[in-house]
């Protein structure tokens, strides 16, 4: 089943959801594909402001906009979908969020957007599925360069030997920004079983670490190219 936010499902006058397998854009968010901006993510930090359907962005990371019937969405396959809203449902954001862009400062970008005229505290955050600490395995020199960039303690960033924490850093970082409330609406991409017995998938999300290991052992083994979870938001007036 399609991942929703406790948080964003209370809030009036917005639809949202996380993709997954069965549903790569959420159902309720399908009516407006045709408005999605024309967007290349690349891992970085930008944020563009969305004003009209279809809006060409270049290469982005993180998009907010205030213009009701616009879907906002991201594309992930481990990493971190961020979706923001206001309490009051008058503006909306998303945000793709790897380790690279965690490290770099994308959420602190998406919180100056907001603070250029409004306040974090008059929003809410929901992070969505993506690779777990229970299986994200890193080098070592990666971990050790988040431990000392990041003001958190050691078994937040990584409760495992090698193991990255992305949601917990994430909220973390979240918090520690003014946010009203953070919530985390996924589980891990790489080992969370599909749980409809109707469905042939054996895992309930697309995983690009996942694939690369099967690959590795059969080159045969499709690719996951076309196939990355949308997550998204659209204020509907």
């Amino acid at each position: 089943m399609t991942d929703y936010s406790p948080l964003l499902s209370s809030i009036p006058g917005i639809i949202h959801g996380f993709g997954d397998k069965n549903a790569l854009l959420p159902l309720p968010l399908q009516p407006y594909r045709a408005t999605l901006a024309n967007k290349k993510q690349v891992h970085g930090t930008r944020i563009v402001d969305i004003d009209q359907p279809v809006q060409y962005c270049g290469e982005a990371d993180g998009f907010f906009t205030r213009q009701p019937g616009i879907l906002i969405a991201v594309l992930t396959a481990d990493c971190l979908p961020v979706i923001f809203s206001r309490k009051d449902g008058s503006a909306v954001g998303a945000v793709h969020a790897g380790w690279r862009g965690l490290l770099d400062g994308i959420l602190e970008e998406m919180a100056q957007r907001i603070n250029q005229e409004d306040s974090t505290e008059n929003w809410v955050v929901s992070i969505g599925a993506a690779a777990g600490a229970c299986c994200y395995e890193v080098n070592e020199e990666l971990v050790t360069h988040f431990k000392q960039l990041l003001p958190y303690p050691a078994e937040t960033i990584s409760p495992t030997h090698r193991h990255l924490d992305l949601a917990a850093i994430a909220q973390h970082k979240l918090n520690g920004l003014g946010f009203a409330a953070v919530d985390q609406a996924g589980t891990c991409t790489i080992c969370t079983p599909n749980s409809n017995p109707e469905l042939p998938q054996r895992f309930k999300y697309t995983s690009y670490r996942r694939n690369s290991h099967r690959r590795k052992q059969d080159p045969s083994h499709p690719s996951i190219k076309g196939r990355n979870q949308h997550s998204g938001i659209v204020i509907t007036g």
